[in-house]
Formats: C-alpha cells, sequence, structure tokens
C-alpha cells in the first residue's frame, strides 16, 4: 500500500466508498464521474503505481482481475449487450490515479 495512494485509501476503508465486490485481492467501486450508465472501478489491493511498474510476480492479478470483470459484467447486466475494459496507462495514456486499476464500462442502450 501507498501512504498517499487514494485507491489505497479506498481499499483500508480510510475513504468510505461502496464495495460492489470485495475478495482477498480485489476490490469494485463505482466512477464517481461515470462514462456509461455502468462504469466500475475494479482495483488490485496491491498497490501497483501503473502497468508499466508490473512485475512477472503479478501476471496472476492481472488475470484474476479480468476475471472479476467477468464476474461484474454479469452481475451488472451487460455481459451480452457488450462493454468496455480500459486501462488508462501514465498521464499521457490518461491514468490520473497512480494505481493500477480497470475500467469496466457499459450499459448502453441501442
Amino acid at each position: 500500500m501507498s501512504e498517499d495512494c487514494l485507491f489505497c485509501k479506498i481499499v483500508k476503508g480510510e475513504i468510505p466508498s461502496e464495495f460492489l465486490y470485495e475478495d482477498d485481492s480485489f476490490v469494485v467501486i463505482k466512477d464517481i464521474n461515470p462514462a456509461a450508465p455502468v462504469h466500475l472501478l475494479l482495483l488490485p489491493k496491491k498497490h501497483i503505481r501503473s502497468n508499466n511498474d508490473l512485475q512477472k510476480e503479478d501476471g496472476k492479478i492481472i488475470s484474476d482481475l479480468f476475471m472479476v470483470a467477468k464476474k461484474m459484467a454479469k452481475e451488472q447486466g451487460v455481459n451480452e449487450s457488450g462493454y468496455k475494459l480500459l486501462f488508462n496507462v501514465e498521464k499521457g495514456g490518461g491514468q490520473v490515479i497512480f494505481h493500477v486499476h480497470l475500467h469496466l464500462i457499459g450499459g448502453w442502450k441501442k
């Protein structure tokens, strides 16, 4: 955990947030500025600054993150209509909070 990381503070319960999902490795919250009817943030509990800081031993975290995304898409009812999974990497890629997180975005009407 990083002491000054917003997402680490959320994971530790220092900043109140409704967890839509939690297990030993992840929490899922709603994005506070949603880009779609469904916009979730999937946060590893382990602090990893960005995709550029991933280590080989983090491979399981990332693969498990995609399984959590699959589960959450189904729970949110967007698994069949479709959804996007997005990582922003570094400032130029749109990353604002430097803690690896996956956006699950969907729920648009046809």
